[in-house]
């Protein structure tokens, strides 16, 4: 299937490692230009090498911080400037999990008022630049990565891709009329280059091999394995292309299958 990026401009927050590193690479196959965003200078700088050296797109880069509205502004304007335009967003720029863990009498609540300050405020924040760009070119994609833990409770860090699905179909209803398309993604267990030395350090502190670890995080998975980060960033591409303009405002799991909540 032909998906008729090539010549776009995307923008990803987060975007030197991870799902966000992923993306980026599917779009650059596509012939996508690709503003990158991280708080490690070096991580963007490999992960911008890799890219223009196998596919031959134009990557700029600069850390940035979604928490502070001037740092994002001025990233998403200068590669906007570099790239010659923007026409998709990929809001990615967030804590893995999030950073209030355990039971709720032990949380702390600047932990998760960062936790919200990150991925939901800024996601708004990159939003809110990147917009005027797609409403003067009339045709935008707009994805944000959230997480399935947005259907189940029992993480409070959950509450923040709760949020980001309200936000996301208002950002439908408000830019449809412009060819804006907003979508979120909701990942569950996917492996990235955190995963194998995670695994490592739990299965050293239980007495385990990682590979049971792995197995006994993939039980409740319909498909009995990690997702890997390509498979998000396959799903990301189509959506940011021609071929989806009439899917916008939806939540779509990518999780293999987790979970046992019913969606109609």
């Amino acid at each position: 299937m032909e998906l008729s990026i090539s010549g776009k401009k995307a923008i990803i927050t987060g975007g030197s490692k991870g799902i966000g590193k992923a993306i980026a690479k599917e779009l650059a196959k596509e012939g996508v230009d690709l503003g990158l965003c991280a708080r490690n200078e070096s991580d963007l700088i490999e992960t911008a090498d890799e890219i223009t050296s196998n596919y031959g797109v134009k990557v700029f880069t600069a850390t940035a911080d979604t928490r502070d509205d001037g740092s994002i502004s001025m990233f998403i304007d200068n590669a906007a400037s570099a790239l010659g335009g923007l026409d998709i967003l990929i809001n990615n720029a967030a804590a893995p999990g999030g950073l209030v863990m355990g039971p709720l009498d032990q949380a702390d609540p600047l932990d998760l008022l960062d936790d919200i300050d990150t991925k939901v405020i800024g996601y708004l924040r990159s939003t809110k630049r990147s917009v005027p760009y797609m409403k003067k070119a009339q045709w935008g994609r707009i994805i944000n990565i959230g997480g399935l833990a947005a259907r189940s409770g029992g993480a409070i860090s959950g509450m923040r891709n709760l949020a980001l699905v309200h936000l996301t179909k208002t950002l439908s209803n408000e830019l449809g009329q412009f060819g804006i398309t907003a979508n979120i993604i909701h990942p569950g267990a996917t492996r990235t280059e955190r995963t194998q030395p995670m695994q490592e350090n739990i299965a050293k502190a239980r007495g385990l091999t990682v590979e049971d670890i792995e197995k006994n995080a993939t039980q409740s998975i319909d498909i009995k394995r990690m997702v890997e980060a390509e498979e998000i960033a396959y799903l990301a591409v189509f959506l940011c292309s021609p071929r989806a303009s009439a899917i916008t405002g939806e939540s779509i799991a990518a999780g293999g299958g987790a979970g046992s909540a019913v969606f109609s």
